[in-house]
């Protein structure tokens, strides 16, 4: 399986988080996989609800979930941000 190395910023902790992520798996996937691995890391102050985005960090823009994580220009190193 190949994976990338990103990191994401968690707003509601103010803790960024170093994260695999599975590059020919759907973002919808990995959406779902981070919330619930950043709600048990960030220690009561993140609760996945379903509502979830992931997004760049630097620009902003939302990803979108229906595409395959090697297709969105996410590479090792990239800095997301789960909002």
């Amino acid at each position: 399986m190949n994976k990338v190395l990103v990191e994401i910023f968690l707003p509601a902790a103010d803790q960024s988080y170093d994260v695999y992520i599975p590059l020919e798996s759907q973002m919808s996937e990995v959406l779902t996989l981070v919330s619930t691995l950043l709600t048990d890391l960030s220690n009561g102050n993140f609760k996945a609800m379903g509502s979830e985005v992931l997004c760049d960090a630097e620009t902003g823009i939302i990803f979108n979930i229906n595409m395959p994580v090697a297709e969105l220009g996410i590479k090792n190193g990239s800095k997301l941000m789960l909002i």
